[in-house]
């Protein structure tokens, strides 16, 4: 008897839709009598609309309508219609409103058409005059106009300061300071923005969307077109990538839907590649930090302040700062975190949003601080383990981040690891060891799932969540099979339809936690079904038998202590004339826990990298990832989640950047060619490792989730080391040729450089 799935590396269930080009997302579900839409942006940062021209649009054979704020009614007055779940405070952009321009490339207006070129031509004839307005797109210019970061958005906490750590940095031997820059960086998914809006009967609308939350969008554009929720559907069975970009309702479903109620055709609008540039992003920051140490290697204190960029409709927040007072033991902790407002569009949430950006900063400061004592950084980070959470006062309901320590410091080799800089070469190429430790939490929200379990013995769950190419299919399928002791054949998981229970979006790494458990708690509901059934039903092995001693394997029910005595499951329910059991059941967190412990995950990342001494080019040729997250329910799917963190942390370290040029508010590098990302050959050796964990207060399946993790330790990893490699001390991302070359170039006979 063998029904123990979770655990095991399990192929992705939707694998052979994917391969074969079956699983449809939201611009591939076709509709008769289409039409599509095309949206034009804005020319300048600020300012308003004099006036739009649109008389040759309408004379192009082909083009159905156009819509601006100027033919637009009927839509929600109010600032809190157009607030989404996940919406900042402030007051969120609201498309085709009125003529003010808030940010460059804002969409202003829509041409709808028989085709998308026809669409495409129609909207560049379009001819719009403005007036200008004086705007600001420059954060390091405008730090002076900060303000402390509000309370509002979901998840966010303000920091919180211990001790007198500037009196203590004052007095201290041994101390470190710097600052640390890093710009705006943009989502780049596979798959674009695009939403297929199809208008029925009595103002019915169902949206096919790209979206992290079909039950999000749904609450958005009922809101805003003042539909009841029972007349929006959203349909999201597969996304092509999102981690954060999707979190909120993007503004192509704003337009399909209004040219769908307006025309009663089904209609089409897809983002282009330059148009992914035209909202949120992770947004730029300036984080400064000193801190000392004793002798020893002890901390003594902690100064880290942060300035975070934000839109001037929004106050967009991250928890940046916050984890400097949780990482490491230390007495004295000042925290501060402002915003800045800057003529941009709103930032949105990014793969483990605040503290991939806190840890470039901190993690590299910790390794300066070890440098300063002469202490090998992995060796200072243990000195200053934080065995409890430093700023709760709390346990942790688990911590093996000594594991990953040790784990991946053996699997890497850095006993081998000389502390000087600049000591290990390979020719031309100077060879550098550097790492990095991470934290996230583990979060846990209330979800909802349905089990129905048919006469043929096949299971089908569902539940309103996501899966952005994670693996939620698949480890729903393996929870759901191991519960009621079914093949994974017998089991169809369907998610991403707002007709499904209720699930949060899908973020925060909190998804296997909160929708897994939630599916877990459905088939247990249907498990004692069954039990009930075997003990009651005319003709079972297991009539009158206790279910304390009842076993479910292989599609039957066995008796523990006497496992020839069993029914199959298709019998039993033939037996009692059962057409289906159907249950509902949700799950949340435990907030007794929550009171007592918390919750976080951890990783080490530990990397090599190979720095060309006349080039300055940087190669990291081999990664090695530690994670302790909890259970693991597929260490193939969370491998291959840890795999592509990794890959993006690289990519953050050495390559992505958005170039705002302040002359003109914009983005300039709007493109694949010029906005850098890695390809095959920029990525070597990766090895993730999972230390083993258990949490038995976490939630009931004792998993913590890998969707953040694996990137946060990644790029300060690689900057500690080029410095090992180089002596150059890096502290604007990414680390590019340009600024080692320029470092080594002022002063060839200095031991460290700082930019």
């Amino acid at each position: 008897m063998n029904s123990n799935y979770t655990g095991q590396p399990a192929n992705r269930v939707d694998g052979p839709l994917k391969v074969t080009g079956k699983a449809k997302y939201a611009a591939e579900f076709f509709v008769e009598g289409m039409l599509y839409g095309y949206v034009f942006n804005s020319a300048i940062a600020k300012g308003s609309i004099k006036a739009i021209d649109t008389t040759a649009v309408l004379s192009v054979p082909g083009v159905s309508q156009i819509f601006t704020h100027e033919n637009v009614s009927g839509l929600a007055w109010f600032n809190i219609k157009y607030k989404d779940m996940d919406s900042p405070r402030g007051n969120p952009f609201r498309p085709l409103h009125d003529a003010k321009i808030h940010f460059s490339m804002q969409p202003i207006g829509l041409v709808v058409a028989e085709s998308f070129e026809i669409a495409r031509y129609a909207a560049s004839l379009v001819k719009v005059t403005y007036k200008e307005e004086k705007f600001t797109t420059n954060l390091q210019e405008n730090l002076i106009h900060s303000k402390e970061a509000p309370m509002g958005k979901i998840g966010y906490v303000q920091p919180k300061s211990r001790g007198d750590a500037e009196s203590v940095y004052a007095k201290a031997e041994h101390k470190i300071e710097g600052e640390y820059v890093h710009g705006a960086e943009h989502h780049n998914p596979l798959e674009m923005f695009a939403t297929t809006a199809v208008w029925e009967d009595d103002d019915h609308i169902t949206l096919y969307d790209k979206t992290q939350g079909v039950g999000n969008v749904q609450f958005y554009i009922s809101n805003v077109f003042g539909l009841s929720l029972s007349k929006v559907r959203v349909i999201s069975p597969y996304v092509g990538g999102a981690f954060g970009s999707g979190l909120r309702p993007q503004y192509q479903a704003f337009m399909a839907t209004l040219a769908a109620l307006e025309l009663r055709r089904p209609v089409r609008v897809v983002m282009t590649r330059q148009q992914m540039f035209s909202f949120g992003h992770r947004p730029g920051a300036v984080q400064r930090i000193a801190m000392s140490a004793d002798a020893d290697g002890k901390l003594t204190s902690i100064q880290h302040g942060a300035f975070g960029e934000t839109s001037q409709l929004e106050d967009y927040t991250e928890i940046v700062v916050n984890w400097s007072g949780t990482m490491y033991n230390c007495e004295n902790v000042a925290l501060k975190y402002e915003l800045v407002k800057l003529d941009v569009s709103t930032p949105t949430d990014m793969r483990a949003p605040g503290a991939v950006t806190s840890a470039h900063a901190f993690e590299s400061a910790i390794d300066e601080m070890a440098y300063e004592v002469k202490i090998d950084p992995l060796q200072f980070r243990k000195i200053n383990y934080a065995e409890e959470d430093q700023v709760e006062g709390k346990p942790y309901s688990s911590k093996e981040l000594r594991a990953c320590y040790d784990q991946g410091a053996a699997k890497f080799g850095w006993d081998k690891r000389p502390l000087e800089p600049r000591s290990m070469r390979e020719g031309n190429q100077l060879v550098g060891w550097g790492m990095a430790n991470g934290a996230w939490d583990a979060l846990t929200f209330p979800a909802r799932a349905e089990a129905i379990l048919s006469m043929d013995g096949k299971l089908v769950v569902s539940s309103g969540t996501s899966d952005i190419g994670t693996g939620t299919y698949t480890i729903m399928t393996q929870i759901a099979a191991e519960t009621l002791g079914l093949s994974l054949a017998a089991v169809s998981f369907k998610l991403g339809d707002t007709k499904m229970p209720f699930a949060p979006i899908e973020g925060g790494s909190w998804t296997a936690a909160s929708v897994g458990s939630a599916v877990k708690a459905a088939c247990e509901e249907v498990k004692a079904k069954l039990f009930k059934l075997a003990r009651r039903t005319k003709g079972s092995a297991l009539k009158g038998a206790d279910k304390k001693d009842m076993l479910l394997a292989d599609g039957a029910i066995y008796l523990g202590k006497d496992p020839a005595a069993s029914i199959s499951i298709v019998d039993l329910m033939r037996l009692s004339n059962t057409s289906s059991i159907k249950e509902k059941s949700w799950a949340g967190p435990n907030p007794l826990a929550k009171k007592t412990h918390s919750f976080n995950s951890h990783a080490a990342v530990f990397a090599e990298v190979k720095v060309d001494e006349d080039l300055g080019t940087v190669i990291v040729s081999r990664v090695v990832c530690a994670v302790a997250a909890g259970r693991i329910l597929n260490p193939k799917t969370a491998g291959s989640q840890i795999l592509g963190a990794v890959v993006w942390g690289i990519s953050k370290a050495l390559e992505e950047e958005s170039i705002m040029d302040n002359r003109q508010g914009r983005f300039m590098n709007h493109s694949l060619a010029e906005y850098h990302v890695p390809v095959n050959k920029d990525i070597n050796e990766i090895e993730v490792i999972f230390v083993e964990e258990k949490d038995d207060l976490v939630n009931p399946l004792g998993v913590k989730g890998v969707g953040e993790i694996g990137i946060i330790a990644v790029a300060p990893a690689i900057a500690n080391a080029v410095f090992h490699a180089t002596g150059v001390r890096v502290r604007n991302l990414p680390i590019t040729m340009d600024k080692v070359l320029q470092l080594a170039e002022e002063d060839k006979n200095q031991e460290s450089l700082v930019l």
